[in-house]
Formats: structure tokens, sequence, C-alpha cells
């Protein structure tokens, strides 16, 4: 790590400077990728009906520049001071969630009332970032230690659920299916990490199987959302709306082929045989677009990221910072597969984004904050 000093001797640090760069590399490389996708799934459509072809593009630009600004000052505070400040990390995190269900405040999007408007078209979505406060809050209680205990305690377990419990009851509430998914995987995978009795574990996924089961024969789950766990088991089963959008994403990933139709050439994509493509099914336009190769590539940036995160966890001896890393790796790589696994079938479409590379600001913040809690870790370990 290089250094510089001013006159009086007081270290001096360059932008991101100490940080892991190989991680670095291959986030800047997604976010290219990103805003150029991004632009290749609009641009045609907004053209063609007299709008700025632009329009997306400059604002992802802006989306991706406050990312990069907030992942760098996640960093400019040891994230061992974080534990003073998890209380107040976690209640602004379930407040934006209160906010969203207050009428006037929140507003729907596809079923789900999610997001609060403000002027100027600018939206944000407080359970992206409810993430980051339930993984801090959860590593806070589960890094703690008994005197002589290796594990943490049976009440530990349950203060650290009971962080995470509230939130996703205001995210059920609204409802949001994919965000309540990604931050289950993220509770089960940091409680089996940090050592807790494996009943824990197996409790939590039947518990999970069983309130699956009971939100859909209640019908807390909303029908939008119904039609889309039915196209996943039948893509014919409606046809009209879910259905057709698995179709068309296979089509147009399968029409590809190994080097891809060319940028801004794909058919499918100027189009807009693909509805939501720019946001949660960006992965067709690379699919259709820079093909199997481009692709492929995309996934091998992302296991490098995974691969990075996995070492820093495993080199730092802070209990706290090995849990907080753990809570990124599982958000960072359920969310992942889920997104790329719905947009070939493979997994229910439950419309979360696809990090690093889908359009909008909530998504692209979160993300870039879980980076920087990751280099945070990455910079104080060294």
């Amino acid at each position: 790590m290089t250094l510089t000093y001013n006159r009086s001797g007081r270290e001096r640090r360059g932008l991101f400077s100490g940080s892991d760069r190989i991680m670095n590399s291959a986030v800047l490389l997604l976010l290219f990728l990103g805003i150029i996708l991004v632009y290749a799934a609009t641009r045609d459509w907004f053209s063609s009906n007299g709008l700025d072809p632009e329009y997306y593009l400059k604002r992802q630009v802006i989306n991706v520049i406050i990312g990069i600004a907030l992942a760098y000052g996640t960093t400019l505070i040891d994230y061992r001071l974080l534990r003073a400040y998890t209380p107040i990390v976690w209640g602004v995190g379930v407040l934006g969630l209160i906010a969203v269900l207050i009428p006037g405040l929140g507003s729907t999007v596809n079923g789900a009332r999610s997001w609060i408007s403000f002027p100027g078209g600018f939206q944000i979505q407080p359970a992206e970032l409810a993430k980051i406060s339930i993984i801090i809050g959860m590593a806070l209680i589960l890094s703690e230690r008994v005197a002589g205990e290796d594990e943490p305690t049976d009440r530990q377990v349950l203060q650290s659920l009971g962080v995470a419990a509230f939130p996703v009851l205001l995210i059920v509430l609204q409802p949001d299916l994919g965000t309540v998914l990604i931050i289950a995987a993220c509770v089960i995978t940091m409680i089996a990490v940090s050592g807790a009795r494996m009943r824990w574990v197996i409790g939590l996924l039947v518990t999970g199987i069983a309130g699956a089961y009971l939100a859909v024969a209640s019908g807390e789950v909303s029908e939008y959302q119904l039609n889309r766990l039915r196209s996943f088991v039948d893509p014919s089963a409606d046809p009209q709306a879910s259905g057709y959008q698995l179709r068309q994403a296979r089509i147009t990933i399968g029409s590809g082929g190994f080097f891809g139709k060319g940028l801004f050439d794909g058919p499918q994509t100027n189009g807009r045989f693909v509805p939501e493509q720019h946001t949660d099914f960006i992965f067709t336009v690379a699919g259709e677009e820079i093909g199997f190769l481009g692709a492929g590539l995309i996934l091998v940036l992302y296991m490098i990221i995974l691969m990075r995160a996995f070492s820093i966890a495993r080199r730092t001896t802070d209990l706290f910072g090995r849990m907080v890393c753990v809570g990124v790796i599982a958000w960072f790589s359920f969310q992942i597969f889920e997104n790329i696994g719905m947009t070939m079938g493979l997994m229910p479409m439950t419309g979360v984004p696809l990090p690093f590379l889908s359009y909008g600001g909530s998504s692209m913040f979160a993300n870039m904050i879980g980076i920087g809690l990751l280099q945070n870790v990455y910079q104080r370990t060294r």
C-alpha cells in the first residue's frame, strides 16, 4: 500500500488507496457494461417515440457516480466504529420501510408499495437499503462472545433474528417477495457461519418454507406475484403477462449465439419484446447483443468479486468484520443467482435487479455501499 505524507507527517490517503484493486477493477467494468446495456435497452424505443434516447443513459451515469461516492464514503470510517452507530443505521432503515406504507408517501409499482417518490421523478426504494442495516445489526449481535464460548448463545441468535424480523415484516406488507428471499438467504447464511447450532439453520429453513406456503394459501401474496410463481411452473399459465415475459426472455438470450448480434443491433431488444428489460431483465440484453462470450465475461466478473470477498472474510481476524463480509457475500450471491436464473426460467420471477448492471438508483446505491463495506474490512485488515 502506497501512502503519502503532508508536511506535518500525518498520513494522507489517495482515492481508494489501499483497497482491493482487483475487486475495484471488476466492479468498475461491470458498472461500465451496465451503462452500455441500459442505453442499448432504451435508446431505440425512446428515439422512435420522439423522446430523448439518452434519458436513461444520463440517469444511470448519475446513479453510478453517486454510487462510487457512497462506496468511497463507506471506506472512510473504520468499520469497527460502526458498532456504536448500528442502532442508528438499523433505525433509519426501519423508518424508511414504515414511510413507504404511509398513504401519500409510498407509491405502488408492479403491485408492490415499495417506493418513495420525490420531485423531479426521483424515487428511492428503502427495502434495498434495509439489507445493509439488517446485515450490520445481525453482525453486531452474532460477533459478541461470552467468555469461554466459541459460538453465539441461543439468546444472541434470537436477538439477531429479531433484528431481521421486524424489517422483513414491513417488507412483506408491501409486498416485495424478491427482497424477502434475499434477506432470508443472508439471515440463514450469517447464522450458519456464526457457529450457531445446526438446529437453528434447519429450523429457519423449515419455518421459511412453511411461511411461504401460508402466505400463498392465506392470500397475502398479491395476484401479480402469484402469476409470476405460476409461470415458473407452467409458462403458459399467464400467457399475456409473466408467461409472455419469460418466453421472450429465453428467446432473446438464445438468439444472441456465441458472439451476439452486436451492440444496439439486437432485434428483440430494439423491438422492446421483453418488458422491464433495462431493470430486472438487463441480462437478456447482454445475451442477445454481446452473446455467450459477453454474458460469460459478466459471470466471470461476478465470480472475481465474490472470490475477493471470500478472501477478505477469511483473512480478517475481527469477527464483526467477518460477519459483515459474510452477509454481503450471501446478499450478492443469491441476488445474482436469482436474477440470472429467472431470466432463463431456472428461478421464479421475483423482480430483483442484477447488481451493478440493472438500471435503478436504490439498488445501485445499496450495492456500492456493500462494496464499500468489503473494502473497509480489507483496508483495516491490512
